[in-house]
């Protein structure tokens, strides 16, 4: 075999094993994962989007997807709650046990009132969540989300945060993520798998 030849071959099936990899890799994603009770979340005591009180029972009884991000956020979080917003058009009555909480990182600008308000631009699905800072950290420790002030040359600030959607399950464990911007048939794929762990 000319040595043409032997380098389209191993062309060939490198790409027939990466391919295989990725596909196996997106499988792995897709296939819930069971997590030790308690090793994510945490109690808290906050303020829904209505000015209710809410605690860590309202993440139990029921799947949810739960997103921590802010209202100034200038593109990550309105590109997530848009996607989410389009993943219960898409489920449809599939989704209907289904809840989704938006907590902010940025409690000391987002109130209640903000926090409707910008919620009630992508659907009615999302509930808002906010309150005191030091209850918010307990939150935001509990499930191990980064979020870190950053200081911006007009004397405001910014947010950097995680950006990823967390899948957890009706027992309140976390069984997976949902990457930023990840693919919307896996996205939907992830949600499904975790709709069916009842």
């Amino acid at each position: 075999m000319s040595n043409r030849r032997r380098f389209a071959a191993t062309a060939v099936a490198l790409t027939l094993i990466v391919g295989a990899g990725a596909i196996g890799y997106a499988t792995f994603l897709m296939t819930p994962k069971v997590r030790a009770a308690g090793s994510f979340g945490a109690a808290f005591t906050l303020t829904d989007d209505r000015g209710e009180p809410i605690t860590e029972k309202a993440l139990s009884g029921h799947p949810s997807l739960v997103y921590f991000g802010y209202t100034h956020c200038p593109d990550v979080c309105p590109t997530t709650l848009y996607d989410m917003a389009g993943w219960f058009k898409t489920l449809g009555p599939q989704a209907d046990g289904l809840k989704a909480y938006f907590f902010t990182v940025d409690p000391e600008r987002d109130t209640p009132e903000i926090m409707h308000s910008y919620t009630g631009n992508f659907t009615d699905r999302i509930i808002g969540i906010t309150g005191d800072p030091g209850e918010m950290q307990k939150a935001i420790k509990g499930w191990r989300i980064y979020a870190k002030k950053v200081p911006s040359p007009d004397g405001g600030y910014t947010m950097d945060h995680t950006a990823s959607v967390l899948l957890v399950d009706a027992d309140g464990n976390l069984r997976g993520t949902i990457a930023y911007q990840e693919n919307t048939d896996v996205a939907l794929q992830k949600i499904r798998n975790l709709l069916q762990q009842d």
